[in-house]
């Protein structure tokens, strides 16, 4: 029976624990660890929450995962090491990505439903012509507020760039679009963030196909991505979903403020009781769900989504107001993950939904 650590005690650290348990069910997890101040649970499921300190006893001949974020993953895996661990593994962004993948085929396979990723289709030449016509534009969310690159990164030609928070600085980036023009939410960026652009893309774009993604997180598409659309009939590509402990309403409450989540479900309760009782039980039954709002749709789906979530935002944000911690007021964007997945569940029958992997540059 494989023996292991998980180094990280929080969602990032359990998410890959129970990656590791779902494909293995022989693993058995020794504890989880942790070697910082920061509060923790004594114990996930049953497994203990360790501190790592010079009085440590732990088994030498288990492999470590490290399943934090990559910036904590150096000092972790040196005090590891000065506990006489040498089986370290670091949870990076491409062992994540093959973790995920790996669970998720066999997730699917286990409810019956195929686990649909772009990569899987071919398009026909006569199709692929007509898909040429079609107008696509992939909207790049990039706010003079966020860090420069190291990681360099081409942007390929449907790729343009869109300033977010625009209303909210006079300056101006060399992008494509800027997200005050026209009908917009710009000056709600610091709580919407990507939003806006969101927002924006609904309210002004005229492409037929069109997406969202952020400067960091680009999908990973095929060359000819629109001809595998138009030849298969495909209407949605959304990010590969994420799997969240224990489910996504319990994984919010434990990370956000579970005031606005209980606001997000009042507002379903009065204008739509049909989805608040599916809504409700979604959320306490699943722990997937396609992270950082990214989303690529023919335009008519894309007007639909946004058509039922921004009302059920805005309704939050007027309820909720801000608050000081600038992560935590981020909250419509959190919810807003968690609402275009519920979405797009619900209308799996309607449209034709496929995932693609997405990138993450430093």
């Amino acid at each position: 029976m494989p023996k292991i650590y998980i180094a990280g005690a929080h969602s990032r650290g359990i998410t890959t624990g129970y990656y590791l348990k779902y494909l293995d069910s022989s693993v058995e997890i020794l504890a989880y660890l942790y070697d910082n101040d920061e509060d923790n649970t004594t114990e996930i499921d049953g497994i203990p929450v360790l501190k790592i300190n010079d009085n440590s006893k732990l088994d030498v001949d288990a492999t470590v995962y490290v399943g934090t974020r990559g910036v904590n993953q150096s000092h972790l895996i040196k005090t590891l090491q000065a506990c006489g661990m040498t089986h370290i593994i670091p949870v990076d962004v491409r062992f994540d990505m093959e973790l995920r993948n790996r669970f998720l085929e066999k997730w699917y396979q286990s409810h019956n439903r195929k686990y649909d990723k772009i990569y899987a289709y071919e398009a026909d030449e006569e199709t692929s012509m007509v898909s040429v016509s079609k107008n696509a534009t992939i909207y790049v969310a990039n706010s003079i507020f966020d860090k420069s690159l190291t990681t360099s990164y081409k942007f390929s030609e449907y790729e343009k760039l869109i300033q977010v928070g625009t209303a909210l600085t006079g300056q101006r980036m060399d992008v494509s679009f800027f997200d005050n023009d026209g009908e917009n939410i710009s000056d709600k960026n610091k709580q919407f963030c990507e939003l806006t652009a969101l927002y924006w893309i609904w309210k002004n774009a005229k492409e037929d196909v069109v997406g969202l993604v952020h400067y960091r997180r680009h999908f990973i598409l095929p060359e000819n991505w629109l001809s595998y659309m138009a030849t298969n009939d495909i209407d949605v590509i959304l990010p590969v979903p994420l799997y969240v402990h224990p489910n996504l309403e319990s994984n919010y409450r434990s990370r956000h403020i579970g005031e606005f989540w209980d606001e997000m479900m009042e507002y379903l309760k009065q204008n739509q009781s049909e989805e608040y009782e599916k809504a409700k039980d979604f959320f306490n039954s699943t722990g997937l769900y396609s992270p950082c709002n990214m989303v690529i749709a023919r335009k008519d789906v894309f007007d639909e989504l946004c058509g039922w979530l921004f009302p059920i935002l805005f309704y939050v944000a007027e309820k909720c107001g801000t608050v000081d911690d600038n992560y935590q007021n981020r909250y419509p964007g959190f919810i807003s993950e968690r609402l275009i997945t519920y979405f797009f569940e619900q209308h799996r029958d309607k449209y034709k939904i496929v995932y693609a992997d997405k990138n993450f540059l430093e």
